[in-house]
């Protein structure tokens, strides 16, 4: 009996996920415990397993196309069964609002999408007996069409027709993605399809640039004339957009920033380097050892808002923010205090290349119970963070900055570092987050009392 694969919920604050990749086609056998698909999520891109065995009868998510968690994703089950049945259930499921009245247009227009999606696929299965072989035949020879050979066009264009046209010439496309190019008046035969046998799907529409005189000169528009692009939020993004909206909007945010003397910090850590080599520790691995030490010292800081209690955490676990194109995540150097400066380096540095190639797991971003917040690699000199809930506070640091500094009484050259803590004030007062950053400020300008600690 045919089964319904959905959208699984691969976060706790993932709400749509987009298919990065299918790794079976319509037809297919799957088996329980088979890769079947990689699903982009807010965060990271995760490989989702087959959970039962059956053939592959039908794909509702294309690669590259976004929906919500629950929604069908796939279905399994005999081969030849007929699924119209589920995917009519599916769509009057959805088609009622809170009234019982019909849904809007929009999700009337999707429900029909898919329905002549499918008739258009088995029309393409009826007109080509052998589509599912067609993209490797066209690979190998298309010396069956006589106006190929005599034409000669350019590699590109071959390469275009043999990707998105079946055997006759017929442009293989969804419905959705002709009425999304006709729409924006984009030329369908010029794009690429990345669907199944160079199918083009509403995605590669989305993404396609045609090509344009301003491309080849990317000057400014002509003088006068307006002129913006616009381009789809990610999972990442808008997830972010939410929750930092919420936790802006919601904690009472108050900020203490500090000036850090880093002379003797930085000393110390070319020392550590020299001994190293080719191990290398960074200013930005002492701050989180420095902030560790510190929050041991003051647990109070070390807390986060339950709403109606209020929680102290006795373990430490420090959020790094790493920036990623689309924006930042926070992978979790756990139990910060008790690793070395080493310790703590490798595991940044293997945080930020999973993030950069969104091969982050969920056991790497939860848990953080203070964050911090460098953008001193981009020459910032101060800034202020939003709270990363359900954190209390969040430590924005900033480059170090050579300038003339008082000493003994004397002016001499010095190297400072201004950090700003921001406080969630239902739960840390502005005393408790100044001794905080005096105990942070004490271990950096003396280092060997954190290594020695």
């Amino acid at each position: 009996m045919a089964e319904i694969v959905r959208m699984p919920k691969l976060s706790d604050t993932m709400e749509e996920g987009v298919v990065a990749e299918w790794h079976k086609k319509v037809g297919d056998n799957v088996e329980s415990g088979e890769l079947l698909a990689e699903i982009e999520t807010d965060k990271a891109t995760m490989e989702f397993e087959s959970f039962q065995d059956g053939v592959l009868l039908h794909i509702g998510v294309e690669k590259g196309d976004a929906a919500p968690v629950d929604s069908i994703l796939a279905i399994l089950g005999e081969e030849g069964e007929d699924i119209q049945d589920l995917l009519d259930g599916e769509s009057k499921g959805n088609g009622a609002n809170k009234d019982g009245d019909a849904s809007d247009d929009s999700s009337d227009d999707d429900a029909d999408e898919k329905e002549e999606d499918e008739k258009e696929e088995k029309k393409e299965e009826s007109e080509d007996k052998g589509e599912k072989d067609a993209s490797e035949k066209e690979k190998k020879s298309d010396s069956s069409d006589k106006s190929e050979k005599e034409t000669s066009p350019k590699k590109e264009d071959k390469k275009e027709e043999k990707r998105s046209s079946s055997s006759d010439g017929r442009i293989k496309a969804s419905p959705l993605a002709r009425k999304m190019a006709e729409e924006k008046g984009i030329d369908i035969s010029k794009v690429d399809g990345s669907g199944d046998g160079g199918r083009i799907v509403m995605r590669d529409i989305e993404d396609y640039t045609p090509p344009a005189k301003s491309q080849a000169a990317p000057s400014a528009a002509p003088a006068g004339e307006e002129s913006y692009t616009e381009e789809n939020v990610s999972q990442m993004r808008k997830t972010i957009a939410k929750r930092l909206a919420e936790s802006k909007f919601t904690a009472p945010h108050f900020y203490l920033t500090m000036e850090i003397d880093m002379g003797h910090a930085m000393k110390q850590r070319k020392a550590i380097n020299e001994a190293l080599d080719p191990d290398k520790v960074s200013i930005n691995d002492l701050v989180i050892k420095a902030a560790a030490a510190a929050l041991r010292k003051h647990p109070k800081v070390n807390s986060a808002w339950l709403g109606d209690k209020i929680r102290y955490n006795e373990h430490i676990h420090v959020g790094v923010a790493v920036a990623v194109d689309e924006g930042l995540l926070v992978p979790v150097v756990r139990f910060a205090d008790t690793k070395s400066l080493v310790q703590i380096n490798g595991e940044v540095k293997e945080y930020a290349e999973k993030a950069r190639n969104k091969k982050l797991q969920p056991s790497d971003w939860e848990g953080n119970t203070f964050t911090i917040s460098n953008l001193g690699m981009f020459g910032i000199e101060e800034f202020t963070a939003i709270i990363n809930a359900p954190d209390a506070c969040i430590m924005a640091v900033g480059t170090i900055v050579e300038k003339p500094v008082v000493k003994n009484g004397e002016i001499v050259v010095g190297h400072t570092m201004k950090v700003t803590l921001s406080c969630d004030h239902r739960v840390v007062d502005g005393a408790v987050g100044s001794a905080f950053l005096q105990t942070f400020k004490k271990y950096l300008e003396n280092p060997v009392l954190m290594i020695a600690g």
